[in-house]
């Protein structure tokens, strides 16, 4: 998705470039600073997420947010109504996404309802206009609860102790989390995005390793960093 990324990008400054120059030299009068043009950080971007990337519905809703905002700019929409039905309408789609993981949820559903069965407590970390650190070091780690609002949390697990697959539940709001892991596991991702997201790029999956992190991650002006 990187490089997919990366090449729209440089294509449009490319195009920028020479529309700058066409307009230096006198030989063109293109504006590209339009009514608008901003909402372009926004279409772009969730576009090739939704061609190339995991999570197809952060990226569709982020797509219909800068769709929505780029008509509005373009006076296509009238403000009031974008703020009276756009937004509610989006935070119902990501509640409905909740809902249906929470009910309808994979292996890390099964993780959890076997630990809450067993009494096994997951460790919770909140850092709020602050930064929190966590180090399970030669500690048994069974799972973990991070959130960050306009603040970080570090958690290192490349010392932990891995016996069973585990659930890592994070929140990031105006805030970043970085996760540390062993060579020896795996992570799978779930998120729910929105203007933000989770970075595995640093950390690769074997088929050899025999645990397995599922992360579920909302992002909200936000991110995660996997380590």
């Amino acid at each position: 998705m990187r490089r997919a990324n990366n090449m729209i990008w440089g294509v449009i400054l490319i195009i920028a470039s020479i529309v700058l120059l066409l307009n230096s030299l006198g030989l063109t009068d293109i504006s590209i600073f339009f009514s608008g043009w901003w909402t372009l950080f926004i279409i772009i971007p969730c576009f090739v997420g939704l061609l190339t990337g995991n999570d197809k519905t952060s990226n569709l809703i982020g797509l219909g947010i800068g769709v929505v905002l780029f008509l509005a700019c373009r006076d296509a929409i009238a403000f009031d109504v974008l703020w009276k039905f756009t937004i509610p309408a989006i935070i119902a789609l990501f509640g409905i996404k909740m809902i249906y993981k929470g009910v309808f949820g994979g292996k890390s559903t099964e993780i959890m309802r076997i630990h809450q069965a067993n009494g096994v407590e997951h460790k919770s970390v909140f850092a709020a206009f602050s930064g929190q650190t966590v180090d399970y070091d030669h500690e048994v780690f069974r799972g973990a609860e991070l959130t960050a609002v306009f603040g970080g949390v570090k958690c290192d697990l490349r010392n932990a102790v891995f016996e069973e697959d585990v659930v890592i539940n994070t929140c990031s709001v105006f805030g970043g989390i970085d996760i540390f892991l062993p060579d020896d596991v795996n992570i799978k991702v779930d998120t729910n995005s929105l203007f933000g997201g989770v970075d595995t790029k640093k950390h690769e999956n074997s088929c050899d390793n025999r645990y397995t992190v599922y992360l579920n991650s909302t992002c909200m002006f936000g991110g995660v960093d996997i380590k």
